[in-house]
C-alpha cells in the first residue's frame, strides 16, 4: 500500500494535440490538458462527446495523435507515468468463485493466489481499509453491489502508486450515500496522495462541490478551467441548457 505523502504540487501531465480518429471518423481533435498532482480535474460532456474515448487514449488502449507527457524527475532522470484505472463495469459472472482477495492478488502481486501469504493478506486489507472496504476481503465479488464493487476497485487502482487515477465514470448507478462516500474519498486522495486524479462524470453538482478543474469536451476542449469559470460560458450552457454553478 502506499504510503500517504503530501502532494507535492511540481510534477505535471501535460496532452498535447491529442487526437483520435477511426477511418474517416473524428472523434477526438486536439486535446490540450494540463494536470497538476494533487488535483481533481473531473471531465464532462454530452454522451457521445469523446470522454471515455480520451481515457482509452490516455491508456494507450487505442491509436493516437499527439503526445502524452509525464513532467518528474527522479535522481535525474525523467519518470514513466504510473496509471491506476477504475472503468465504468467490470464484467463478472455472479456465481465466479473468485473473492476480494483473489482479485487484488492476482492483479498486484506475482504470487499464487491460492497459497495465501498472511503478509500479503495484511497489506491487501490494509489497501481496502483506505475505501472503509476491509471487511469485503474474503467477500466473493460477484455478490458485491455496486458500491462495494467500485470501493474494491478504487483500493486496487491506488496499490500500485500510480501518478496519474483515470476513473470513467465509476459511480454509475450508485445511490446518494454511495456519491457522498465516493467524492468524500476523492477529496481524501486528492489531498493527502502525490497522485493527479482524472474523473469523467455526468454528475454535475459533485463535479462542482469536489472538482479542482473542470474540462468540458465535445470532440474538443469547449472550455476548461474553475468550476464557476467552466459552468458560467457559454459552451456549457450550449450543451446542459440552464444549469447554474452554486
Amino acid at each position: 500500500m502506499r504510503k500517504i505523502i503530501k502532494p507535492c504540487g511540481f510534477h505535471c501531465i501535460k496532452m498535447k494535440d491529442l487526437g483520435v480518429s477511426f477511418g474517416d471518423q473524428v472523434v477526438l481533435e486536439h486535446i490540450n490538458l494540463h494536470i497538476h498532482c494533487g488535483s481533481l480535474t473531473a471531465i464532462i460532456g454530452r454522451n457521445g462527446a469523446g470522454k471515455s474515448t480520451l481515457v482509452k487514449a490516455i491508456l494507450d488502449d487505442i491509436p493516437h495523435q499527439g503526445t502524452i507527457e509525464f513532467k518528474n524527475t527522479e535522481d535525474g532522470r525523467m519518470k514513466k507515468l504510473k496509471i491506476g484505472y477504475v472503468p465504468q463495469t467490470l464484467n463478472l459472472e455472479a456465481n465466479a468463485p473468485m473473492d476480494v482477495y483473489d482479485l487484488i492478488a492476482s492483479y498486484c502481486y506475482r504470487y499464487p493466489v491460492f497459497l495465501r501469504k498472511k503478509k500479503i493478506y495484511e497489506e491487501i486489507r490494509e489497501a481496502l481499509q483506505v475505501f472503509d472496504a476491509e471487511d469485503l476481503i474474503d467477500r466473493q465479488v460477484g455478490k458485491l453491489s455496486g458500491g462495494e464493487l467500485q470501493r474494491v476497485l478504487l483500493s486496487m487502482a491506488v496499490m500500485d502508486n500510480p501518478d496519474l487515477l483515470l476513473l470513467d465514470e465509476p459511480v454509475s448507478g450508485i445511490d446518494k450515500n454511495g456519491m457522498d462516500l465516493f467524492f468524500e474519498k476523492m477529496d481524501y486522495l486528492r489531498k493527502n496522495f502525490d497522485m493527479s486524479i482524472v474523473l469523467i462524470s455526468h454528475d454535475l453538482d459533485y463535479v462542482a462541490r469536489f472538482a479542482d478543474k473542470v474540462v468540458l469536451i465535445d470532440k474538443t476542449v469547449l472550455a476548461d478551467g474553475t468550476p464557476k469559470k467552466v459552468y458560467e460560458s457559454d459552451a456549457f450552457h450550449q450543451v446542459f441548457g440552464g444549469v447554474s454553478y452554486e
